[in-house]
């Protein structure tokens, strides 16, 4: 009977040393894992949509003095800063309903140092992470030696790439650098450089993308407007052929009347001045004008002059 006891004592002494052991390393596992939500996360709102694509690689851990802070801006005076809050307690309630990931509420007291301070302090202690995208507490966090999970460097590292060719349908906001330029911009908040486009401004355009510059400064896309001619480039409208343009000039001009012939005395003048200087002036009666039959070259030139001017005013449009 003694040895039956002596060997159930046993048994019960292994599960238990056995179940401590899982129960130590699961915390550390955990502990490794968790990831300490910043307030502007919450007020941000895209974790969410992380969240509920998987890519949450540990338990997120919000801290009781972040939900202290939400709750602080939620009854400020500050009408945007407190529809955010409410925004940010309402998100933490969503990441709580969402069944792959774990989400903990931890009791940490009131942050007097500071919300930031605090979160820092609990990420060293438990070997955590920070989700953050505060400039600041990003490069603190470095500093310290802690692992950052920075939203915005995630936006900005999956940014899709629009190949030339490809369409889309986005909203002209603002003018661009030239004249004739839109500006737009896609979700991911790259900027689209939109020829002949600045009448369209304040509408909803589709464009088809023509190049991709990228610089240190970011990355910034060009495009014009879809159905466009392609010969519509970063360079301007393509000018039109002078044969069609002086076609469509003679078509306009076809039915006027022709322009009236200078007067006899604009003729004399001329006359005088192609002569010999030795040759005395010839007065002229200026009662009876005098049609010429032949165009003058005064009149050939301001005949150009305005075709000229109609070409000009046409490749602009």
């Amino acid at each position: 009977m003694d040895y039956i006891i002596i060997i159930i004592a046993l048994i019960v002494l292994a599960q238990t040393s056995y179940l401590s052991y899982r129960l130590v390393l699961k915390e550390s596992r955990v502990a490794r894992q968790s990831i300490y939500v910043d307030t502007s996360v919450l007020i941000d709102g895209r974790i969410l949509a992380i969240a509920h694509a998987g890519f949450i690689p540990g338990e997120l851990v919000i801290p009781r003095s972040v939900l202290r802070e939400l709750q602080t801006l939620a009854d400020g005076s500050d009408n945007d800063k407190r529809l955010k809050a409410r925004k940010g307690m309402d998100l933490a309630r969503e990441l709580q309903g969402i069944e792959t990931i774990s989400v903990r509420i931890q009791q940490d007291g009131a942050a007097l140092e500071g919300v930031d301070e605090r979160l820092i302090e609990l990420a060293k202690k438990h070997h955590a992470s920070i989700c953050t995208i505060d400039f600041n507490l990003n490069k603190v966090a470095q500093v310290e030696g802690i692992a950052v999970l920075n939203i915005n460097e995630l936006a900005k590292n999956i940014r899709s790439v629009h190949m030339p060719g490809e369409r889309l349908v986005i909203d002209l906001v603002t003018h661009g650098q030239d004249s004739h330029q839109g500006v737009g911009y896609l979700d991911d908040g790259t900027m689209v450089v939109v020829e002949n486009a600045s009448k369209f401004v304040g509408t909803k355009k589709e464009v088809e993308f023509i190049r991709l510059l990228q610089t240190d400064a970011g990355k910034m896309m060009f495009a014009r407007l879809a159905g466009s001619r392609s010969g519509v480039g970063a360079g301007g409208a393509k000018k039109l052929d002078k044969q069609p343009v002086r076609r469509l000039i003679s078509r306009k001009t076809t039915g006027r009347k022709a322009p009236a012939a200078p007067a006899e005395s604009t003729v004399a003048a001329v006359t005088e001045h192609n002569s010999a200087p030795a040759a005395p002036p010839t007065p002229v009666a200026t009662k009876q004008p005098r049609v010429s039959k032949k165009p003058s070259r005064e009149r050939n030139n301001s005949r150009k002059t305005n075709e000229d001017s109609l070409m000009d005013l046409i490749n602009k449009q």
